[in-house]
C-alpha cells in the first residue's frame, strides 16, 4: 500500500508564531491521510526554537540587573527608588519567561514523540493488512481484497486491521488534544501573568515524595512557574516534583553551575606556585567543565528523545540525573546506575548506554513509550581500593530509594513498569538500596557485577523472577573473589589437594554470591565476549536481554 502524499500536503504545515506556540497540525478528525503526512520531527524542532529563547531571556534579565545597579549608584531619592523597583520587577518578569518557554518545548517534544508512535501503529497496521490480504483505502477503511482471495484460505483479518488503524488515529487525536490544551493554558498565562507567588510553606529536606507531590498538586501553574524561576535549586532536587518542572528548574541552573566552575578554575590558575594538590584539583575542574559543556550541548539539541535534566551538581566529581523521554508519561521507565569512575566528566557517555537500551526497546515495541534515566547521583569510587569497600554504595541507598519513590508518585496514568539497572559497582548500589530501603521497581538488572550485597535474590525484596543478571565470559569482574576466598584460590592454584581441604565457592564474589550464577536464585540472560564495559555494544545479546526485561518480556 502506498502512503498518501500530494493530496494531503497541507498536513504538518504549521510553524511557531511570534505570539504563542503554534497549534499542532494533526487536528482531531483529520484522519488517516493526514497522520501519514504529519512530520513529528517538525514539532520537536519547533520546540527547540522555543527552548532557545531562554538564552535571550537570560541576557535581557542580566541587562536589566546591570541597569538597576547603575541607577542606584548615580540617582537617589523616592523617584530613584520607584524606578529601581520597577526595573527589578521587570527583570523578574523577564526571568520568569524561562520556565514557560521550556514548557512549550516540552509540550511540542511530547507531541512529536506521541505522533511518531502513532505513525508506527499505522505502519504495523499496513504490515498486518499486507500479510493478511486486507485492502486499505486512502481513508484508512479496511476491507477484504478480492484479488488475493484463495479458496480454503482463512478469512482476512479485516477487523484486526481496522482496530489497529483506529487505535493509531485515536492515539494521534489524544496527543493533539492534550498538546492543544497545554498550549492554550500557556497562552492564557501570557495574558493573566506568567507567575504568582505561592504560599510560604516548603517541603522540609528529606520529605517523602508523596508529601512533595501533594504540595505541588495544590499549587497553581503560575505559582509553580514562580518557584521554578525563583527557587530552582529547591524545585530541581525535590523527588515528588513532576519531571517537567524539575527539568525547567535545572535547565535554568546550568549557566550558574558553569560560572561556578569557571570561577574555581580562575582561582586555581591564579595560585602560584601550584603544588600537586592544586594540579589535581585543576585537572578535576577542567574535566568536569568539559563534561558539563557536553551535557549542555545534549540538552540544547533538538530531536527525539528529548532530554530532561532532573539533577545537576558539579561538586566533587560531579553528579547528574538525566532522562531521555519523560518518565512521568512513559509506559516503561529504566533507571541506570553506573559504576566505578562515573562522574560528570563522562555523563554523556553513560547517558549513551541508557540510550542504547531505550533504542532497542523502541525497535522491539515501536508503539510503546520507554523513558531511560541516567542516575548518577552518588559519589562513585575512583580507585580500586575504594571500589573494594561498600561504604559509598550504602551512602547512595537513601537517595536512590527516594528517586524511585518519586517516579512512582509523579507518574501520570497507570503505573509504569520500572526497572533499575546497575553496572559494576552500580549493581552494588542497586542491591544495597533494595536490601536496606526497598526500591519502587518491578525488575532489577545487574550486569558485570562484583556482587550486590546479598547471597540470594529473594533478599532484594522483589520476586526472584524479576531479578536478572548477566556477566560476560571475558569480564574481569569474575576475578573478584571475596576477601576470604582469595587466599584459598591462590592455594588451589598451587595444589589440587588444597581444593578438598579448604572447600571452594567459585561463584563467591567480593560483595556476595555472583548474581549471574543460577545458584543466586534469580534469572540470567546471555552476553557475548565484550569485556566489562561492552554490554551495550550493538552486537551483544546482552543489549537485547536488558531491553526485554525493561519491556517485561
Amino acid at each position: 500500500m502506498s502512503r498518501p502524499t500530494a493530496d494531503v500536503a497541507a498536513a504538518g504545515r504549521g510553524a511557531p508564531g511570534r505570539g504563542r506556540p503554534a497549534a499542532p497540525s494533526v487536528a482531531p478528525g483529520d484522519g488517516y491521510a493526514r497522520l501519514w503526512a504529519a512530520g513529528p520531527a517538525r514539532w520537536a524542532d519547533a520546540g527547540a526554537v522555543w527552548r532557545g529563547l531562554t538564552g535571550l531571556a537570560d541576557r535581557r534579565a542580566a541587562e536589566l540587573a546591570g541597569a538597576a545597579g547603575a541607577l542606584r549608584t548615580g540617582w537617589t531619592g523616592p523617584a530613584a527608588g520607584a524606578a529601581g523597583g520597577r526595573i527589578d520587577s521587570l527583570r523578574v518578569d523577564v526571568a520568569a519567561l524561562g520556565p514557560a518557554v521550556i514548557e512549550a518545548d516540552q509540550v511540542l517534544a511530547e507531541l512529536a514523540g506521541r505522533l511518531g508512535r502513532a505513525k508506527a501503529g499505522l505502519v504495523e497496521a499496513v504490515a498486518l493488512a499486507d500479510a493478511g490480504g486486507v485492502r486499505l483505502d486512502r481513508q484508512g477503511r479496511a476491507s477484504a481484497d478480492p484479488a488475493r482471495a484463495r479458496p480454503g484460505a482463512p478469512d482476512p483479518p479485516v477487523a484486526r486491521v481496522a482496530a489497529a488503524v483506529a487505535a493509531a488515529l485515536a492515539a494521534a487525536d489524544a496527543a493533539d488534544r492534550e498538546a492543544a490544551d497545554r498550549l492554550d493554558e500557556l497562552a492564557g498565562s501570557a495574558r493573566r501573568g506568567w507567575v504568582s507567588p505561592p504560599p510560604p510553606w516548603r517541603p522540609p529536606p528529606g520529605a517523602a515524595p508523596e508529601t512533595v507531590r501533594s504540595w505541588w498538586a495544590g499549587l497553581t501553574p503560575a505559582q509553580r512557574r514562580w518557584l521554578a524561576a525563583r527557587e530552582p535549586e529547591l524545585v530541581g532536587r525535590l523527588d515528588g516534583v513532576p519531571v517537567a518542572a524539575r527539568d525547567q528548574a535545572n535547565r535554568l541552573l546550568v549557566g550558574r553551575r558553569r560560572e561556578a566552575l569557571l570561577a574555581e578554575r580562575r582561582r586555581l590558575l591564579g595560585r602560584l606556585p601550584r603544588g600537586p594538590a592544586e594540579l589535581v584539583a585543576l585537572s578535576r575542574v577542567e574535566s568536569t567543565l568539559a563534561g558539563l559543556d557536553a551535557l549542555a550541548a545534549r540538552l540544547a539539541g533538538g530531536g527525539q528523545p528529548r532530554a530532561y535534566l532532573l539533577g545537576l551538581d558539579p561538586g566533587g566529581e560531579g553528579r547528574a540525573v538525566v532522562a531521555l523521554g519523560d518518565p512521568d508519561r512513559a509506559d516503561r521507565v529504566l533507571t541506570y546506575v553506573p559504576g566505578m569512575t562515573a562522574g560528570l566528566a563522562d555523563a554523556t557517555g553513560e547517558l549513551g548506554r541508557a540510550a542504547r537500551v531505550q533504542a532497542r526497546c523502541a525497535a522491539l515495541d515501536p508503539t510503546g513509550s520507554t523513558a531511560a534515566v541516567l542516575w548518577l547521583d552518588y559519589d562513585a569510587p575512583d580507585f580500586l581500593h575504594e571500589a573494594f569497600l561498600p561504604g559509598q554504595a550504602r551512602d547512595a541507598g537513601p537517595a536512590l530509594h527516594r528517586f524511585q519513590e518519586g517516579l512512582r508518585a509523579t507518574h501520570d496514568g497507570p503505573p509504569a513498569r520500572q526497572t533499575v539497572l546497575g553496572h559494576s559497582y552500580g549493581s552494588l548500589v542497586v542491591g544495597t538500596a533494595a536490601r536496606e530501603h526497598g526500591l519502587a521497581a518491578d525488575a532489577l538488572v545487574f550486569v558485570g557485577s562484583p556482587g550486590v550485597g546479598v547471597d540470594r535474590a529473594d533478599a532484594l525484596r522483589l520476586p526472584s523472577g524479576e531479578v536478572w543478571a548477566s556477566t560476560a565470559p571475558d569480564d574481569a569482574i569474575r576475578l573478584a573473589p571475596t576477601p576470604d576466598e582469595l587466599p584459598r584460590r591462590v592455594l588451589r592454584g598451587l595444589s589440587p589437594l588444597t581444593a578438598v581441604l579448604t572447600g571452594r565457592d567459585d561463584h563467591a564474589l567480593w560483595f556476595g554470591h555472583d548474581p549471574a550464577d543460577p545458584g543466586f536464585g534469580g534469572r540470567t540472560f546471555p552476553s557475548g565476549r565484550y569485556g566489562h564495559t561492552g554490554y551495550w555494544e550493538p552486537g551483544n545479546p546482552a543489549l537485547d536481554g536488558m531491553a526485554r526485561v525493561v519491556l517485561g518480556r
